[in-house]
């Protein structure tokens, strides 16, 4: 099974199916990433599987878990026309570039603080002439007022603790918006004391592989 091949499976194992543009676009973003690796060390996967699985489809899973009410009622799901989706720490652009191959009509922010790895972001989004794109190299901490209340979904695979992620993103999504956070095992240690009324936990199995990942879907509290 070839690379394409077994990202289209992948795919359709978590119920999303791909035109051959968007195949192809994947497989863009596999060379380019993988060229530009060599060079700059941008992630410490290296083989195409590893690659396909556990930044591809690890990315789409975001996608089964978000709010209904940002998501067309298609088979496969994709989000609505207009829906502001922000990034944090997105590193190589995950899980957002995938997100937008799918659902291109997503308005896209990266967040990422390497200058290294927002030069690849900058090249990728150019090479898969993605629009509706905004990268900003900047830490989350630094995205100021300007960026107050102004996305309704903000997601992240970056390694941040829940609690210092929600103190981090919340003032950054609207009122009704949500945060998604990729965790492991541990994830209900961390939420020990967060009210669970305003967290739903989702584990979902990665393809081809026995890993399970668990998705939190977080609800900020509205300030009194």
């Amino acid at each position: 099974m070839n690379a394409k091949e077994l990202l289209a499976k992948g795919l359709n194992e978590l119920g999303f199916a791909c035109s051959g543009e968007q195949l192809n676009a994947f497989m863009t973003f596999l060379f380019e990433l993988k060229k530009w690796n060599r060079a700059y060390n941008l992630t410490a996967l290296k083989t195409d599987k590893d690659i396909i699985i556990k930044h591809f489809l690890d990315s789409i899973l975001y996608l089964k878990v978000i709010s209904i009410n940002t998501v067309r009622k298609t088979a496969p799901p994709v989000l609505s026309p207009g829906i502001k989706l922000a990034d944090m720490g997105t590193g190589a652009g995950f899980p957002a570039i995938p997100i937008k191959i799918i659902s291109p009509a997503t308005d896209i922010t990266l967040v990422e603080s390497s200058r290294k790895k927002t030069a690849f972001l900058r090249h990728i989004i150019r090479v898969l002439k993605l629009e509706e794109v905004n990268i900003l190299n900047k830490r989350v901490e630094d995205l100021g007022e300007d960026h107050e209340k102004t996305y309704d979904v903000i997601v992240s695979r970056a390694t941040f603790k829940v609690k210092d992620f929600m103190k981090k993103a919340c003032p950054y999504v609207k009122e009704n918006g949500r945060l998604i956070l990729s965790k492991g095992p541990k994830s209900i240690e961390e939420i020990k004391g967060l009210k669970k009324e305003g967290i739903i936990k989702k584990i979902i199995r990665l393809p081809f592989i026995n890993i399970e990942r668990t998705l939190l879907v977080i609800k900020c509290e509205k300030e009194p």
